[in-house]
């Protein structure tokens, strides 16, 4: 999920999942950078959250109604504030975890998560259940429940999802996950079928009758029930679709519909009298409306939060954390922590090395080198915002396994000497490099630690800012005139799979994909091939620990942080909680008291 996005780990044949994600005293947050993706935030927020296991439910736990929250009740209007409005809406152009968070409130998805007092769970939550198969995974079978209507109160149906899943094909659908297209049609999905709008299905998708789909894969994928749980294959409606155009106003399948939503600057919701929260087991919905506003920076919402007035009591956000200039007064004050939201997200944070630009490795390695985390961490609000990185993977994920090529736990703060001599060795002293970030006041401080730390290493950096709405689709060009820019990514679900394939697979570089650093590399795309073959859970952890180690030696990202997260949200709301598989506050348990 990017990169922040939402966006855990199916092991081949097994029914539990483990995740394990350590408690901490203190999240990450601050506001500083754009959200990420799996799918999309980095940066977001309860009180120390721990999922200990992702079990795969069974039939009974896929019925609706959600468990309800202890002490809440039905009403009222919570406002959710931000920096940023959201990139797309349109669920198959959803990667970012920030857009994905939201969209829960008015997409629903063949599968999602149902939080249990044991852990999260994969549960049906369109379907009956998580999916059937009778063949390791190469077909699979949903049915649809009862009861389903869009935000007009027409029936859901399996020829809707067939829709869903077909127009992801489309050209212009070039943002969101490409492991259903892949595994359907092959890697060059694009050319094996161009999506339904004229008038052609998809043959590897059958919808016998109006309630059952199925997916019959190239080959077997026995995690196929966890993919359907993204956003990105998220149900829109074949009778409502606008094509390009349905970014801006999707058709709820969901407990609310968008009402209104001014470019950057407001979003409101309002119930959707035709969704059944007994078709539900995800979804609680107690506000009757949700008020949005873009455009607030954290330090604005912090002192927003700290004050706590007006509608602010009834305010909460998907995204800001806690400002780097109010973290100690905040951590210091008990009475803020009570209304706090902290933990380990599923996150690691880097910048991406355009490797299209800066093609020689030995340039990349001083780059890695040189880079101030130390001075980055200590702008965006010191431990607060994470541990060191120095791997692709995550703690959280399946075979992770520490490493540190370049010596960033000792040196958190560059090493400016071995970063000039790798640059001496390739005769490149004064090398340019372009950084785009995001234009924020936490991040022009940033760029200014960056650009002392390079230039004492012997670059020559030019900072280039962007516009944090559109930030990703700027460096997710492939031709785009930047050699450096943050990111960040956690798994899609746990495994080495989703935490390296989308970022660094050659054959998948496109405009809008997910390798934002256009890394290709044949070796090491011989070794994520090798690395799906192996199916034993334990052996193939190992397998994508060797394809991190790899990676890090050919140098396409610069780690940054394993991402920790800290906000605040206002005394009037309850049911506030870090969703440990977003790494961002969750909607679906708020209420108003």
């Amino acid at each position: 999920m990017t990169l922040s996005r939402t966006r855990w780990i199916a092991a081949a044949g097994v029914v539990a999942v483990s995740l394990t994600l350590s408690a901490c005293s203190a999240g990450g947050g601050g506001g500083a950078g754009a959200p990420s993706k799996a799918g999309s935030g980095a940066k977001d927020r309860k009180s120390i959250a721990t999922v200990s296991q992702i079990a795969v439910g069974t039939k009974a736990d896929s019925q609706g109604p959600a468990a309800p929250e202890p002490g809440a009740k039905k009403g009222g209007t919570v406002h959710m504030i931000g920096r940023d409005d959201f990139s797309h809406l349109d669920p198959q152009r959803i990667y970012l975890n920030y857009n994905a968070n939201a969209s829960l409130l008015f997409t629903r998805q063949l599968t999602g998560y149902k939080d249990t007092s044991g852990g999260k769970v994969l549960v049906g939550d369109l379907a009956t259940d998580t999916g059937t198969t009778t063949d390791g995974g190469k077909t699979w079978s949903f049915t649809l429940k009862d009861g389903l209507s869009w935000q007009d109160g027409s029936s859901i149906t399996s020829a809707d999802i067939r829709h869903s899943f077909e127009r992801s094909f489309a050209d212009f659908i070039t943002e969101g996950p490409t492991y259903a297209q892949t595994w359907l049609a092959g890697p060059d999905y694009r050319k094996a079928y161009p999506g339904p709008y004229k008038g052609k299905h998809l043959k590897a998708i059958k919808t016998p009758d109006d309630k059952t789909i199925i997916f019959t894969l190239k080959e077997a994928h026995p995690d196929f029930n966890f993919t359907v749980a993204m956003t990105g294959y998220g149900a829109v409606p074949k009778a409502h679709d606008t094509a390009g155009k349905y970014d801006k106003k999707p058709f709820s399948s969901g407990p609310y519909e968008i009402v209104s939503h001014v470019t950057d600057k407001s979003m409101t919701l309002r119930r959707n009298p035709h969704w059944d929260p007994a078709t539900d087991p995800i979804r609680n919905a107690y506000p009757d409306s949700w008020e949005m506003e873009f455009g607030v920076q954290a330090l604005q919402s912090t002192d927003r939060f700290i004050a706590d007035t007006g509608s602010d009591k009834t305010a909460m956000s998907l995204s800001n954390g806690v400002a780097s200039e109010r973290v100690q007064s905040t951590l210091s004050d008990a009475a803020l922590m009570k209304r706090s939201i902290q933990g380990l997200t599923p996150f690691t944070t880097f910048y991406n090395i355009n490797t299209k630009r800066i093609t020689d490795v030995k340039v990349r390695q001083a780059l890695v080198k040189a880079f101030p985390l130390q001075q980055i961490r200590q702008v965006e609000g010191g431990p607060t915002v994470g541990d060191f990185a120095s791997t692709v993977m995550s703690p959280t994920v399946s075979g992770y396994t520490a490493f540190d090529l370049y010596g960033k736990k000792t040196k958190p703060q560059g090493d400016p000497e071995g970063a000039k001599a790798l640059l001496e060795q390739a005769g490149k002293v004064g090398q340019k490099v372009v950084y785009a970030y995001n234009q924020t006041p936490t991040q022009e401080k940033v760029t200014v630690a960056i650009k002392t730390a390079l230039e004492k290493a012997g670059f020559t950096v030019v900072a280039k800012p962007l516009n944090a709405t559109t930030y990703y689709d700027a460096t997710g060009k492939v031709d785009n005139p930047y050699d450096l820019y943050w990111g960040g990514w956690a798994a899609d679900w746990p495994t080495g799979s989703t935490a390296i394939q989308p970022l660094f697979d050659g054959r998948q570089i496109a405009d809008g994909a997910s390798n934002y650093a256009h890394f290709n590399d044949a070796a090491v795309n011989q070794a994520i091939d090798a690395a799906n073959a192996v199916k034993d859970p334990v052996e193939a952890g190992k397998a994508w620990a060797a394809v991190d180690r790899q990676i890090m030696q050919a140098a396409p990202i610069i780690p940054e942080f394993y991402s920790r997260t800290f906000g605040l949200y206002g005394s009037g709301l309850g049911g506030v909680r870090l969703d440990p598989l977003q790494g961002e506050a969750s909607p679906l348990n708020v209420y108003v008291k």
